[in-house]
């Protein structure tokens, strides 16, 4: 990046581009770069690392605000990978400096990394050899206080930037749902052992047929005092490096004495 221009920022999300997780980090991230917004039209939570190949993608320019940004806004009727996809081949002038996903309506620590479409726009981002970051918010409330972290969202960002992260390396920020004033810092964490036992809540229609609710339950099984679970409990954000290469390297020298 040349030191005398801004970077460019490309904000996505998985709550849909009128989220107050969204608005916000778009809101933060005008005060460091030249923010570009490609997200989705609807809630897309959930939908993991998706992408939309048996129908038609819609991608339309949208204005919201009057930010720095309201002639760079598009939303699109895909998944937050499929957001990631278009804007880095048909819509951003240049491939950018940094990609910000959220802020998450609720935690995506441990576990729940797997399943977000949050994190999985950060990392389809990481593929493609940009740096990225997601950001999600323990409150699942429609009023939470997005703005509580700001200075540590930011100074995240602004460190990611500046340190040039290593091409493939997607960090995953989990913010405590606490007010400003009792977020004790940041923590630099692995991601905590934590599973859902899970359940179908099974109930009939109109007419008879059976439809099913998913249900459950988060048990952390990770006692350890460097996990991102735990740096929550504690009041600190969480910050745990990860990367898409999910080869489990420690088990190839085992798997090479089986009898195959």
């Amino acid at each position: 990046m040349n030191p005398h221009e801004k970077p460019l920022i490309l904000v996505t999300n998985d709550d849909g581009i009128t989220a107050p997780g969204i608005r916000a980090l778009i809101d933060m991230m005008n005060e460091i770069g030249d923010v570009y917004v490609v997200a989705p039209d609807s809630p897309q939570s959930g939908m993991g690392h998706a992408i939309t190949i048996n129908s038609t993608l819609f991608c339309e320019k949208i204005r919201i605000d009057d930010g720095p940004q309201k002639d760079r806004e598009w939303a699109c009727s895909g998944t937050p990978v499929d957001c990631v996809k278009l804007a880095i081949t048909k819509i951003l002038p240049r491939i950018p400096d940094i990609c910000v996903s959220g802020i998450n309506h609720g935690s995506n620590s441990s576990i729940n990394v797997i399943y977000s479409g949050t994190m999985s726009a950060a990392v389809e981002a990481g593929i493609e050899g940009i740096p990225a970051i997601g950001f999600s918010l323990s409150d699942f409330s429609y009023s939470a206080d997005f703005y509580a972290a700001k200075e540590f969202i930011q100074k995240i960002v602004r460190e990611s930037i500046e340190k040039e992260m290593p091409k493939g390396m997607i960090l995953n920020v989990n913010i405590p749902k606490l007010p400003k004033e009792q977020i004790k810092g940041i923590k630099a964490c692995r991601q905590a052992n934590a599973v859902w036992k899970e359940s179908y809540d099974e109930r009939k229609d109109p007419r008879g047929r059976s439809y099913y609710w998913l249900t459950g339950e988060f048990v952390n099984l990770d006692k350890g005092e460097d996990t991102d679970e735990n740096a929550l409990s504690e009041g600190y954000v969480s910050v745990v490096p990860i990367q898409y290469d999910m080869t489990a390297h420690h088990f190839i020298s085992d798997l090479n004495q089986w009898d195959l």
